[in-house]
């Protein structure tokens, strides 16, 4: 293979006259210029590590101290108050015999300088924390802020003024707090009581009494035994048991989806935009390598959110296993995985330590897509496996893929820096039922063909036919956020960065010698194929019950709410049980993602929007009363839900708590009736809200037809609904609709 040829640096042969060596330079540059690559990454990294483990100081001002320490000691002043005479007083013996009693005491300062400075160091850090602790400034009103609240301010300010690394804040970040039993337990109760009925809120307030009591406060000590050891109480559980613990599939009950742009397609050419897209994929984990993101931050505000989920976007893979799945890391690896037509390929995106220009990835992926070559047996649909149930999954893994071929294939896949499908179909807003094609495309972002994409992977690029893109995400290593935030940087970076030349090929110049993309080799066995047809039959009854539904709405947006003076947030929601009211003539327990990501290693709490100040409303409403009434009602009930979100976001959420509470009394092999009720408590309607984070990407005044679909999910309970929206710019919010045909309810 030319390939094989290529790696070898060196061959020599043993001759009469003896041994006839022969160099091949053109490798061995190519080996220098790969390890010279490999040792700057390296440095950067050492270079960083020291930045962010001195933020918010900086490393020159260690230089200032000791100048200003030397400075006022050749003044005849002491600055350390005789720590100096001490420090020289116990420098090792072979010290005092070489140097002279000047050069002692030079070197005494240069430690008490160094102390003084890492004193300092952790003083400020000490002092960020306490800032970043302060969450009262959420709770005031907008335009009436406090004088503690604008001290704050400016204190934080000056505190990060220096320029952040991507994790420069995290140590600075404080830990989750534990809320107390009775206020979790009283907002408990606040939640449910619009959904029971008088004798059913009567015995759960029993329940929960009962349970405050007994057993609530002896959980409740092991929960803040692991708050004082843990970075994050919740994080670690909530992946492993909500997650990585789930047996069933997770195409469709896990994984969710990111769109393309509404209108636009920058290219029709799929290699082309499978070559910019890569590229861009590739640019962003660069800048996470090298920390050169600017750290996530509260919209608005220069508070930071933590970063710890960044770390494993790239490179990661979700494996099977019988009780529980595993997330595995690797270092940055040199490839991508491609599939194509029922054919595995590896796509290697650098050569000798340099990024391929996009002109050379599209003309690597234009090789793949003219390859004629059939599919192996049992290789086109493999990737069912990840798309069924886990167990069966997992014993085929450990039987059929540990060993030989199928191992070094698998590796492949599971090493890439990420998955891409060049999809045959065309999709997007297109032709003469627009609307039907958007529900179309969302459908086939959320699970395809049920063997076309790999759904194990951290997530998975999908090129159609037209140009068209978008990705499927699995969630247990992050969430909706964070992955948000690499696909708005990833479409702003192709359409506005990257760009085409006017036939709507990628720029950049092909080097002609590069190796063709390996294709992949199985050997799978007639066990394997059956199991690949009962993983896809699973997966296609799931796949064909999921009804999506994708709709703009144009009427108004986030501009005229806001003239309202009224959270668009909380306007959504409002609307929502308004239209789950009129649906279903009832209301249910909702569920609004809220994140928890002012403290580290934080991940999402959940809003319960159905309260009762907004069922009055919604009563209200359906009841035709006075429309003042109701005006008011609406704002009482906005309000409410604002507080709720508040609460959510500073770790004085409901769920969260009673959920790790659950998970110590399965440890400790006691039952709660009150917790095992709670727990298993359907979501009717699960919700979430995709932010446009990185604002300065789009000029959508000037560029008005780049607006982002967002993304969407399927529904969390069979009976009910699963509803993501994304406002974009001033005028307009994108809903994504999710339910099952198989309930006649939705």
């Amino acid at each position: 293979m030319a390939e094989a040829h290529q790696a070898v640096a060196f061959q020599f042969t043993i001759t009469p006259e003896g041994m006839d060596l022969q160099l091949s330079y053109q490798a061995l540059h190519q080996i220098y210029r790969s390890g010279l690559r490999s040792w700057k990454k390296r440095i950067s990294r050492m270079q960083n590590r020291v930045i962010k483990g001195v933020y918010p100081a900086s490393p020159s001002s260690w230089l200032f101290v000791v100048i200003a320490i030397l400075a006022t000691m050749y003044m005849r002043s002491d600055p350390s108050m005789g720590l100096i005479a001490k420090i020289q007083q116990h420098l090792p013996l072979s010290l005092h015999v070489s140097l002279s009693s000047q050069g002692q005491t030079m070197l005494s300062a240069l430690v008490f300088s160094t102390l003084l400075w890492l004193s300092v160091i952790l003083a400020l850090r000490f002092c960020l924390k306490l800032l970043l602790s302060y969450h009262r400034w959420m709770f005031e009103k907008h335009g009436s802020t406090s004088t503690t609240t604008k001290v704050w301010v400016t204190l934080l300010r000056l505190l990060s003024g220096r320029k952040p690394l991507l994790y420069s804040y995290q140590t600075s970040l404080p830990h989750l707090p534990v809320p107390t039993i009775k206020d979790t337990l009283s907002r408990y109760l606040e939640s449910v009581q619009p959904l029971l009925t008088g004798p059913g809120f009567e015995r759960m307030t029993g329940l929960a009494n009962q349970f405050e009591l007994s057993l609530g406060n002896r959980l409740q000590r092991y929960l803040k035994l692991k708050a004082l050891w843990a970075t994050n109480y919740v994080s670690d559980w909530w992946e492993e048991y909500i997650y990585l613990r789930s047996r069933g599939p997770i195409m469709v009950n896990s994984n969710y989806y990111g769109m393309d742009f509404l209108y636009v397609t920058p290219t029709s050419v799929q290699a082309a935009r499978a070559g910019n897209t890569i590229t861009a994929l590739l640019l962003y984990r660069r800048k996470v390598n090298r920390e050169e993101l600017k750290p996530s931050r509260v919209p608005g505000t220069v508070i930071p959110l933590c970063a710890a989920q960044c770390e494993r976007m790239f490179n990661t893979t979700r494996t099977p296993g019988i009780e529980t799945d595993v997330l595995q890391h690797w270092q940055d690896s040199e490839f991508v995985a491609v599939y194509h037509r029922g054919r595995f390929f590896r796509l290697w995106v650098y050569q000798a330590g340099r990024l391929l220009s996009p002109r050379e990835i599209q003309s690597q992926v234009q090789r793949i897509l003219d390859d004629p070559s059939p599919p192996q047996p049992g290789e086109e649909k493999l990737g069912a496996l990840t798309a069924g149930d886990r167990v069966p999954w997992s014993e085929v893994r450990k039987r059929h893929f540990g060993a030989g071929v199928n191992r070094r294939s698998l590796d492949v896949i599971e090493r890439a820096a990420f998955f891409v499908t060049l999809d045959e179909e065309d999709q997007g807003m297109r032709g003469d039922d627009p609307a039907g094609n958007l529900d179309r495309y969302a459908k086939s972002l959320l699970h395809g063909k049920c063997y076309d994409r790999w759904f194990d992977k951290s997530f998975s690029i999908i090129v159609y036919k037209n140009g068209k893109n978008g990705l499927n995400a699995e969630h247990s290593w992050a969430d909706a956020p964070t992955v948000a935030h690499l696909w708005e940087y990833t479409l702003a970076t192709d359409a506005f960065q990257l760009g085409y030349t006017e036939d709507g090929h990628c720029k950049g110049e092909v080097d002609r010698s590069l190796p063709h993309p390996q294709r992949l080799l199985w050997d799978i066995p007639s066990e394997v194929q059956a199991q690949v047809s009962s993983s896809l039959a699973v997966a296609q009854q799931l796949a064909d019950d999921v009804d999506c539904h994708v709709f703009p709405f144009r009427d108004f947006g986030k501009g005229r709410i806001k003239k309202l003076r009224i959270s668009p947030d909380a306007f959504i929601q409002l609307s929502l049980q308004l239209a789950y009211y009129r649906d279903r003539g009832g209301f249910c327990l909702t569920y609004e993602a809220s994140m928890t990501r002012l403290f580290r290693e934080g991940r999402t709490e959940t809003v319960r929007s159905c309260s009762n100040e907004s069922c009055d409303f919604v009563k209200a409403v359906a009841g035709g009363e006075e429309e003042e009434h109701c005006r008011q009602l609406f704002r009482q009930a906005a309000e409410k839900h604002q507080n709720l979100y508040r609460l959510a976001m500073t770790g004085d959420g409901i769920d969260r708590h009673l959920f790790c509470l659950y998970v110590v009394s399965k440890y400790l092999g006691v039952d709660s009736p009150f917790l095992k009720e709670v727990l298993s408590e359907p979501w009717r309607l699960s919700t979430s809200q995709t932010p446009l984070q990185q604002m300065e990407l789009f000029d959508l005044k000037n560029n008005p037809e780049f607006i982002s679909l967002g993304g969407g999910f399927g529904p969390v309970a069979d009976d009910g609904y699963g509803v993501s929206y994304i406002i974009v710019g001033e005028d307009m919010i994108n809903f994504h609709v999710s339910s099952k045909h198989s309930c006649s309810g939705t």
